[in-house]
């Protein structure tokens, strides 16, 4: 305005950070995407694969070079996998991806594939859920369950994703595999990485808050809605 002698205040909201980016500071990762919202875990799970391999690296090449003679190269070497140890914590993911659809699983094959093939020390476990399909202990699915099992023991794929991860059929048990983590991983912090709709998260806080008390794992509890 013409009369106005000062600068207009301006108000800045934001920016705000994913949830999912402060994912190194927990010992075991659960991360559960619906849909579409598997997308930003994708990038965490070869992340943690990634870092984890460079970490055996350079601990093999510490242990190499310990037995030459060049001592300084030892301890730069040691230190160097030492402080990539303390900087990356995440040692164990839980990866589940549920869906309606069974052709979203194209969306990421290639790198279902990839995680899988890479996964030699068994580091991340890949749960695919297929919930427009009745579960798995229901007679109408008996016969899929079936061919789906031979097929996987005997080519390695999965014949609903076209994948290596074996897809389960209806919903995930969540308390019972809160349950089967916290057994898992006794002492440790593990934070959960929600990407979806509003509805579940509701059930994932308070099954984090309830186990948290009930059992010696934590369980700290992140959420992103699309």
């Amino acid at each position: 305005m013409p009369e106005q002698k000062s600068p207009p205040r301006l108000l800045v909201d934001g920016p705000y950070g994913a949830p999912a980016q402060d994912f190194r500071n927990y010992d075991v990762l659960l991360l559960v995407g619906l849909g579409i919202g598997a997308t930003p875990f994708i990038s965490i799970l070869r992340d943690l694969l990634n870092n984890i391999k460079l970490a055996d690296e350079l601990m093999d090449l510490s242990m190499e070079t310990s037995r030459s003679e060049d001592s300084s190269n030892t301890f730069s070497v040691s230190t160097a996998s030492s402080n990539k140890r303390r900087a990356y914590r995440t040692s164990r993911a839980h990866f589940y991806w549920v869906t309606r659809e069974p052709g979203s699983f194209e969306w990421f094959k290639s790198v279902m594939d990839e995680v899988a093939e890479m996964d030699k020390k068994g580091v991340i476990e890949l749960h695919n859920y297929l919930t427009s399909v009745y579960e798995e202990r229901d007679a109408r699915t008996t016969l899929l369950s079936m061919v789906q099992a031979l097929n996987h023991a005997k080519n390695g794929i999965d014949i609903v994703s076209g994948t290596r991860v074996r897809t389960h059929f209806a919903r995930p048990n969540w308390r019972e595999e809160f349950t089967r983590i916290s057994a898992k991983h006794p002492g440790s912090t593990v934070g959960v990485f929600y990407c979806g709709k509003p509805t579940l998260a509701k059930e994932l806080k308070k099954l984090s808050l309830e186990m948290s008390r009930k059992t010696m794992t934590r369980f700290h509890f992140h959420k992103e809605y699309f």
